[in-house]
């Protein structure tokens, strides 16, 4: 059974190597600060970054991540048989009951490493546009994206431990005997590594392109909708591979989608503009309400 590892984790010396690197420069494109606090960015920048907590959790994602890819290769975890199929959420049947195609798992990954490609090429053209700090912020807040995502789908995985379609086909009590149901890999169906990693990639680039270019802009939605598409394409390909159920993919994209889009937001500053303090043309907001509950808000400048 191929496993389902990501490509970061599938190369841990390289990816470390390159956030290394990144990691190494940092320090020399630290924005100044005024005496409030706020940083003294140049009109083209919008993002600062920090060169110890953000070394921290990207590092510190990607080891986590690849740890627990190690472990889950061993065979030590042994998966369960699956349950009974009729108790499937009824979008979620079909994964089941459907041909699988042979070729859409190899789609999927050439389509995911295309992401991987578009992540690697953003931040070297905003270096080009605008200077050497903005291809190491964004580097960063690529690689901070995809290191957070990939620790958050792996643990979330282990704890889940759903059982992948094909387990069902294969391993079921009315499955035919002789079939290999001994791989970890073979319960860690939710959530879907692949749409979640798209989903994170699509989100900050589309974060990058509508704070750079604004909403006016036709690059930030083209960017939004190839993202988008390209996410769904991969969320198919994993379904029609037998690898995920529908919700699987579902719960994937949205959750790397909200890091995707968090992780820049958080590195976002308000900064001088012509001598006046530009507001952002997004924010999330949290307010309590009366009793145990809160309201989360999205706002955005057009």
């Amino acid at each position: 059974m191929p496993t389902t590892t990501t490509f970061f984790t599938r190369r841990p010396v390289v990816g470390l190597s390159l956030i290394a690197l990144l990691l190494l420069l940092l320090p020399s494109v630290a924005a100044r600060a005024d005496e409030f606090g706020v940083p003294r960015l140049k009109d083209n920048e919008h993002f600062t970054i920090d060169p110890v907590v953000d070394g921290v959790v990207t590092v510190g994602g990607i080891s986590f991540a690849e740890l627990l890819s190690l472990i889950l290769s061993t065979g030590e975890i042994r998966p369960g048989t699956p349950g009974d199929p009729n108790k499937l959420l009824a979008i979620d049947r079909v994964a089941v009951t459907q041909t699988v195609d042979p070729n859409a798992s190899r789609r999927s990954d050439y389509a995911l490493a295309g992401a991987y490609v578009y992540a690697f090429l953003d931040p070297l053209l905003s270096g080009v546009r605008d200077g050497r700090r903005a291809l190491l912020v964004d580097g960063i807040m690529y690689a901070e994206s995809i290191a957070i995502t990939q620790s958050f789908t792996s643990a979330t995985k282990i704890g889940v431990r759903r059982p992948r379609p094909i387990d069902y086909a294969r391993c079921s009590p009315e499955a035919a005997p002789g079939n290999d149901c001994t791989s970890t890999d073979l319960e860690l169906s939710f959530f879907s590594g692949h749409a979640s990693t798209a989903g994170a990639i699509a989100g900050t680039a589309s974060y990058l392109a509508f704070a750079r270019n604004g909403a006016r802009s036709p690059r930030p939605w083209i960017t939004l909708g190839v993202g988008t598409a390209l996410t769904a394409f991969i969320s198919y390909e994993r379904v029609r591979a037998g690898e995920h159920f529908p919700t699987d993919v579902i719960m994937g994209s949205l959750a790397g989608a909200a890091i995707g889009v968090l992780v820049p937001h958080l590195h976002r500053r308000p900064h001088y503009h012509d001598k006046e303090l530009e507001a952002p043309p997004m924010w999330i907001g949290f307010a309590p309400l009366p009793g145990d509950g809160g309201a989360v808000t999205l706002g955005a400048r057009f």
